[in-house]
């Protein structure tokens, strides 16, 4: 806040004579001005008058809704094994259906973001959300593996509002360093729930077969969407979904395509989601079947590696506000490369299981500190358009994933999954990302974020 009142006034023939800069009008920045002018605080951003309580709120139920599509793609990855016994299939047609997933929740985010810059974020939410819970119950009933498969990719679209709505509500309310700091909080829920999922869904299947596991996310849904109806309003004006330039969703979607860095942060976020992607979908079978992990013990290390994504978001949003997030990437997609390829090097030596966890825990780390910058760049430069950017990015980060992941089982297809098959993929994911910051996004030709 500014106390103006501090400021001595000046005469307008006093006043310097030079051009001011116009004030940034896609933050929806408003001033309230009151009885006294002189007094009255100056609020850059909707979301700076909020109250710290109601802030915390949004907080909690923002990254829960964030947390639906990631536990919905992820929650049943320990149960692969079982399916492929109970449908008495492969484990690259299990696998399939969390392609199918990932897809079904690309493609939602390209139809809800659009969407909930037209018409507000309300009615998407809940529309979608609603279908989720249909979704989900089918999947729980499903007799055969087609069907099954149809559910997920219904699933994975109607868990799809929740992470582009909670991102464009906060890009609604807020602006500048204190957007890092908000988006950072979704972030690490972005990045921790793959992460976490399967230890939860590990602790489900000790105590229910895997069906169980979809009545969960029935019930997960069924909460939001209750949730959002009493909790959360409409954060987007109706002025403000007609501004010029972004009245059509042509006219968004050309906004936030002509923009070279959101091009190249879009490809960094696509290939850090892959990267960790394709250690989810083969994670189960190299853990539980070459190195004789149960359910439980599955479980507990993708709890340890959950420590480095909340580890890598929380420091990256302290390092974003200050130095850019540009530059905390240029670290991060390095470590990313160097760390995959340990993978690969100490698989070859034959260090075993230390030689593999190790620098995994280390890549999934350098994931926590990419993921929030890859948003951040994002969304601070197109607030008009925040909906539709923030679906570009889940619809890539899902989809470029749920297309690239299978590459682990198809190289090992023959001799079956191992650690340097995994790291392979993921090394290239990263290489991918090194190169898109370097020569599409150039770090040097980013301005620093706005107070």
């Amino acid at each position: 806040m500014l106390d103006t009142a501090s400021v001595p006034v000046q005469k307008p023939e006093d006043r310097p004579t030079e051009p001011r800069p116009a004030p940034r009008t896609d933050t929806g920045a408003i001033r309230t001005l009151g009885s006294n002018p002189a007094t009255a605080p100056i609020v850059l951003h909707p979301g700076d008058s909020i109250p710290h309580r109601r802030r915390v709120l949004y907080i909690v139920l923002l990254g829960a809704l964030t947390a639906l599509g990631p536990f919905t793609i992820d929650l049943y990855l320990p149960a692969f094994p079982v399916l492929e016994e109970d449908f008495q299939t492969t484990a690259a047609l299990i696998q399939l259906t969390l392609t199918g997933t990932m897809i079904g929740f690309a493609l939602g985010q390209l139809i809800v973001g659009p969407l909930s810059d037209k018409v507000g974020r309300r009615v998407p939410l809940l529309s979608v959300t609603a279908l989720h819970v249909l979704a989900s119950t089918a999947a729980a009933l499903a007799p055969t593996l087609e069907l099954l498969s149809v559910a997920r990719v219904l699933q994975g679209a109607g868990a799809a509002a929740g992470g582009v709505v909670a991102a464009a509500i906060v890009r609604d309310l807020f602006g500048g360093r204190r957007l890092v700091v908000m988006l950072s909080r979704l972030a690490l829920v972005s990045g921790v729930a793959p992460v976490l999922a399967p230890l939860v869904g590990s602790a489900l299947l000790a105590v229910m077969p895997w069906r169980g596991i979809f009545v969960v996310l029935a019930v997960y849904g069924a909460v939001m969407l209750l949730s959002a109806i009493i909790f959360l309003p409409e954060t987007l004006p109706k002025a403000r979904r007609s501004e010029r330039g972004t009245t059509t969703v042509w006219q968004r979607y050309r906004s936030v395509f002509s923009d070279r860095v959101f091009i190249g942060v879009l490809i960094i976020g696509g290939m850090t989601f892959s990267g960790m992607f394709s250690y989810l979908s083969s994670s189960s079978f190299l853990f539980q079947q070459t190195y004789g992990f149960d359910a439980q013990q599955y479980g507990i290390l993708f709890a340890v590696n959950s420590l480095g994504v909340v580890l890598g978001v929380q420091t990256a949003s302290r390092l974003a506000a200050r130095f850019g997030p540009q530059w905390v990437m240029a670290w991060s997609t390095a470590v990313l490369v160097l760390a995959g390829a340990a993978i690969v090097v100490t698989d070859q030596l034959g260090l075993g299981l230390w030689g593999t966890v190790v620098p995994l825990w280390v890549f999934i780390a350098a994931c926590g500190f990419t993921f929030p910058c890859v948003q951040v760049l994002a969304l601070d430069r197109h607030g008009k358009a925040a909906g539709t950017a923030q679906s570009i990015i889940g619809a890539t980060n899902f989809g470029v994933a749920g297309l690239v992941s299978p590459l682990v089982g198809w190289i090992a297809r023959d001799a079956g999954i191992t650690a340097t098959t995994m790291a392979s993929v993921m090394v290239g994911c990263a290489v991918v990302g090194v190169l898109a910051l370097w020569f599409v996004v150039r770090p040097r030709t980013v301005e620093r974020l706005a107070p």
